[in-house]
């Protein structure tokens, strides 16, 4: 059975506050790591979000 193309990834916050995001990628076209600037509510403001593994 084939691998599939996408793989779901938590995006966790680098503001330190424990909040994340789960989202999926395209495992196959985008091989580094995903960086994505999204709202965290804790900070309340924009941050950077830096991929991690789902536990």
């Amino acid at each position: 059975m084939a691998k599939p193309t996408t793989i779901k990834i938590r995006l966790n916050s680098t503001a330190g506050t424990g909040y994340f995001y789960v989202t999926k990628k395209n495992a196959r076209t985008m091989t580094e790591k995903m960086v994505k600037r999204k709202y965290d509510p804790i900070a309340r403001k924009h941050v950077e979000f830096k991929e991690g593994k789902i536990k």
